[in-house]
């Protein structure tokens, strides 16, 4: 009997076998359609078919499209816009590049089309990519795209967001100046004369590697090559220098022990029948191990065997105290369907533009299944199917916290608070502020922006200590003054009894967000929207820092005669140096919101990400996850520390709760 909804092959041949050779061919919308195994000999890098050529001249130079030393493969020397220029598919097969720089102008019609650079190319199927979309240019994300490219497979539906898709301004019919730069694990694209990357690739996908380099375009006059040059790292005026990758750490909850059978073609199996049920011949199981995201790249493991859609079957086994029903996220590429202990439960079909037109089939976390699971062992069991750009899954507990083994519950309080923004311990007081950011509740009637007092066992002692604010955010104690960032400056409490003592204007504020203060008695206020830091002392107060280094800074602290700032711009940890305001990179800690930062007494710093972690970092730049609560969606805004008791006292935003946990160092 078949489940309702499922496609049988039958349909998905003549869907998505249509939808992978007849559209891509009409509209040509695969950037790497000439590697399907059965288009090889379109490959841009057919290694092994190619005589052995020369060794290059010199290992920086430019290169004319003119010379013989490239290797043409559907490509056109033409001229264009009173230029010798390269329409197509071309590589120089007698370059050996790991790291370095490659240029190029490139212009653009404005019509679909992917034009980039392929680099370090080990052979006809392994090699790295880099292409812009001019047509989605000042419209979507993603104008700028790199991908890797595993088994021929081109994975651009796998990795999406920061550190692989950007946006860009490209122009129309003008010459437009590419430039990517390659170290180690990491590469940068500059467009133009920017001296700012506009996208910065932390993590490419082959690792560091090394091969040949070449451009890749269409022969429909989309777009034209010209102006190409490269330099080996060690030949350039200076070595390139780029800043540690951010550190990365595997979601919690992720679903990590799989193993994966021999690909099939969809067409010699049935997707909505359990596996053992269909006399398949052997499956041939392999252990595979999934990327630090949690996602499983079939490319990785898996070449394609042909132009029909191909199907690979994955299992795991999770284990249940008792009997349950279970949320598990998960997400995929083309097709999946669900198998637990035998049951089909779910099937799909997340193909590019299977949904809507506009519809990508980027992979992520966005579909959910509630398991119902027995006590004991349960198998569960995927059947991933692909046509084209990219072949994976991902699954994860829907409710899975990380807590270090270092860290433990302490208390929590009810849901009182009223957007609990930050939290600062006063030692003076021995006693903890949280600062209610809140807006107009219609269920209220009213705001109820305030500052609340509460004692360091999370006992309430006042609600409302402090009144009379316009949505409070970051806050510093010295003495017994409280400085409060607020709309349009700062406002000055009076520790002993909450009064305002009085508020302090800032110069144009865009969005004033945290505060410091230093032993001198100088007030530092971050404004995220202006990306400047203020500077101020007795209530007057400048622009201090700013411009390309500070970009939408939030959680501030002094330590050591330096300003730790949260810097959004670039989702790093950086240091001002108080006396000369020198900025530097203390830790890049990846995409989220820097909200909370602090010192632990000991030497370290204790950072949050908003969206719900919490980082402890070394003089030497050495990241541990403390505790990560970003899959049930608990946020940790600008959390506080009480030293003496090595407490966490993190507020949860729109949990309107405060929850603490101590740390045994």
């Amino acid at each position: 009997m078949k489940t309702r909804g499922i496609p049988t092959i039958k349909l998905l041949r003549s869907i998505e076998l249509l939808r992978s050779i007849e559209l891509l061919r009409s509209i040509e919308l695969l950037p790497s359609i000439e590697l399907l195994p059965s288009l090889k000999l379109l490959s841009l890098l057919t290694l092994a078919l190619l005589p052995a050529l020369p060794p290059s001249a010199s290992a920086s130079e430019a290169m004319g499209f003119d010379s013989d030393r490239w290797v043409m493969v559907n490509a056109q020397v033409v001229e264009h816009m009173d230029r010798t220029c390269l329409m197509g598919t071309a590589y120089l097969g007698d370059v050996d590049f790991q790291d370095g720089v490659i240029e190029v102008d490139v212009v653009f019609d404005g019509r679909r089309s992917y034009s980039g650079f392929r680099f370090r190319a080990q052979s006809a199927e392994e090699y790295e990519e880099f292409y812009v979309r001019p047509h989605r240019s000042s419209l979507y994300p993603d104008a700028l795209q790199y991908t890797p490219v595993f088994s021929g497979i081109s994975c651009w539906q796998l990795y999406n967001g920061p550190g692989y898709t950007a946006s860009a301004e490209l122009p129309k019919n003008e010459w437009v100046h590419l430039r990517l730069e390659v170290k180690g694990n990491q590469a940068r694209v500059f467009i133009g004369e920017n001296e700012v990357p506009s996208l910065a690739i932390d993590d490419l996908g082959h690792g560091t590697s090394r091969g040949t380099i070449g451009v890749y375009g269409r022969t429909d006059g989309s777009a034209y090559f010209s102006n190409f040059s490269y330099t080996l790292d060690e030949d350039l005026p200076e070595p390139l220098n780029f800043d540690p990758a951010p550190v990365r750490f595997m979601p919690p909850g992720m679903l990590t022990d799989w193993e994966i059978s021999r690909a099939f073609q969809t067409s010699d199996i049935e997707l909505d029948i359990y596996p053992p049920e269909q006399g398949l011949p052997e499956l041939e199981w392999e252990r595979v191990m999934p990327e630090v995201s949690g996602m499983v790249n079939l490319a990785r493991f898996r070449a394609r065997t042909g132009r029909q859609p191909d199907c690979v079957i994955a299992r795991t086994t999770i284990e249940s105290a008792a009997a349950e029903t279970k949320e598990y996220l998960f997400g995929y590429s083309d097709f999946i369907s669900v198998f637990l202990n035998g049951k089909i439960l779910f099937s799909a079909n997340s193909a590019y533009q299977k949904r809507d037109p506009s519809f990508l089939g980027i992979v992520g976390l966005n579909d959910a299944i509630y398991l119902p699971l027995k006590e004991g062992k349960n198998e569960l069991m995927f059947m991933v199917a692909e046509s084209f750009g990219g072949w994976a899954f991902i699954c994860q507990d829907a409710k899975a916290v990380f807590m270090d083994a270092s860290l433990s519950s302490a208390w929590e309080t009810p849901a009182e608070f009223s957007v609990p923004e930050a939290v600062l311990y006063d030692p003076v007081a021995d006693a903890i502020y949280v600062s209610n950011y809140d807006a107009y509740n219609p269920s209220r009637g009213t705001a109820r922006q305030a500052i609340s007092k509460v004692a360091p066992d999370g006992t309430l002692i006042d609600m409302e200590w402090a009144t009379g604010l316009n949505n409070p955010t970051g806050m510093a104690v010295q003495g017994e003054r409280l400085f409060v960032a607020e709309r349009a400056g700062v406002v000055e409490v009076d520790t002993r009894t909450g009064a305002i003592l009085a508020r302090h204007a800032l110069p144009e504020p865009g969005f004033p967000n945290d505060t410091a203060i230093d032993a001198e008695g100088t007030l530092y206020v971050s404004d995220s929207r202006k990306s400047v830091i203020y500077r101020g002392k007795e209530g007057r107060f400048e622009e201090w820092v700013g411009g390309p280094e500070i970009a939408s800074p939030n959680g501030l602290h002094v330590l050591d005669g330096r300003l730790l700032v949260g810097n959004n711009g670039d989702n790093s940890v950086k240091a001002v140096d108080l006396a000369t305001g020198e900025v530097t990179t203390v830790v890049r800690l990846g995409p989220g919101i820097i909200d909370g930062i602090t010192d632990d007494g000991s030497g370290d710093i204790l950072v949050s990400h908003w969206e719900g972690r919490i980082y402890r970092v070394s003089p030497s730049g050495g990241v541990e996850r403390l505790l990560d609560t970003l899959v049930p969606g608990t946020s940790i805004a600008d959390f506080g520390f009480i030293p003496g008791q090595g407490l966490l006292v993190v507020p949860t935003f729109l949990g309107n709760t405060l929850a603490a946990y101590k740390i045994d160092n």
